[in-house]
């Protein structure tokens, strides 16, 4: 199956959504613990890691 190239508007847009759910979870969050670093550490590679790769592809 072949994927689509992300635009860079929608690599921004990623990453500017991201951002804004890291803000949300450190401002709503009663204490900072191993789960909410933990999850923040799980997206940030789910989400760099899909950039990064597809980046790295539009380059060929």
């Amino acid at each position: 199956m072949a994927r689509r190239k992300l635009t860079n508007s929608q690599i921004a847009c990623i990453t500017l959504l991201w951002f804004f759910l890291c803000y949300l979870l450190f401002t709503y969050s009663q204490k900072i613990d191993f789960q909410v670093i933990f999850a923040l550490t799980a997206s940030g590679i789910i989400v760099f890691v899909t950039i990064y790769k597809n980046i790295k592809s539009r380059n060929k």
